[in-house]
């Protein structure tokens, strides 16, 4: 084999190093630089101590028949942390293309998907701090858990899910412009779905025309998935997974198409 062209190597050779490789390169800059790891671990805790402490007073509403408000925020606070965390992993698949390195990734690899995996992964793996974090304040706040260790794992499998989509939305904005500048086009939307979604009471309580909204946004249903898994009481588990899979999937054509025009440009 041609060390130097790569001539007999099989495709598959090379590709899970490589996305480990820029895997290991997105952590080591994000544990090494607190200024990038810390803001993004402070926000979500900011939205919890505003949500269930400062709004606990929403649990007295007639018909909120949730039991316990802290978990209930905590399950949007959960989610959303994950999916920002996707949306941070996208800023830096930006800020790389922008300083030359994503061009360098590109040279270097055979099957450029691997870079999108290897962020992915990346963006994944840095959630396990986050969720410890995060749910360890909100235990210490007072919020009690209802559910068992499987509906747990399926909870934090939904929020690992939305923090995938994210990702791959982030990532098909980041790879079409190349520039930190798109870092509003990856961000406002993911807010904009997670604020439509039954924030602060259930579904049923809403009223005026967010009721609509978020009856069609897919948020919703990954939302009052992990607060039933949260509670004990599963509902609507399979639609939730569904939503998410279908929108990993669809989200994956689209950063596969903003690769294909980072190859273009070059």
């Amino acid at each position: 084999m041609n060390e130097v062209t790569g001539e007999g190597r099989r495709p598959g050779d090379s590709y899970l190093p490589a996305a480990l490789g820029v895997c290991w390169r997105y952590l080591h800059n994000l544990y090494t630089r607190p200024a990038q790891f810390i803001p993004s671990l402070l926000f979500p805790l900011f939205f919890l101590a505003a949500f269930a402490g400062g709004l606990s007073v929403v649990a007295d509403s007639p018909g909120f028949d949730y039991y316990d408000y802290t978990a209930f925020q905590f399950c949007f606070v959960l989610i959303q942390a994950s999916a920002l965390a996707g949306v941070f992993a996208g800023f830096s698949i930006a800020a790389d293309f922008e300083l030359g390195m994503g061009r360098r990734m590109m040279l270097a690899t055979p099957n450029r998907s691997a870079i999108v995996v290897g962020y992915a992964v990346g963006a994944a793996s840095r959630l396990g701090l986050t969720w410890v974090v995060v749910t360890g304040v909100a235990l210490l706040a007072g919020m009690s858990v209802g559910g068992g260790p499987v509906d747990l794992a399926g909870m934090y499998s939904l929020a690992l899910l939305g923090n995938v989509a994210a990702l791959l939305f982030s990532a098909g904005i980041a790879l079409r412009f190349r520039s930190l500048q798109a870092g509003p086009l990856m961000q406002m939307p993911i807010f904009i779905l997670l604020f439509l979604a039954p924030v602060y009471v259930p579904q049923a309580l809403l009223t005026g025309w967010i009721e609509p909204a978020a009856s069609v946004n897919p948020v919703t249903a990954i939302l009052n998935a992990a607060r039933s898994l949260l509670a004990g009481e599963p509902t609507g588990i399979l639609a939730a997974y569904a939503v998410a899979f279908g929108l990993i999937a669809l989200l994956a054509l689209w950063a596969m198409s903003g690769l294909r025009r980072a190859e273009v440009a070059g």
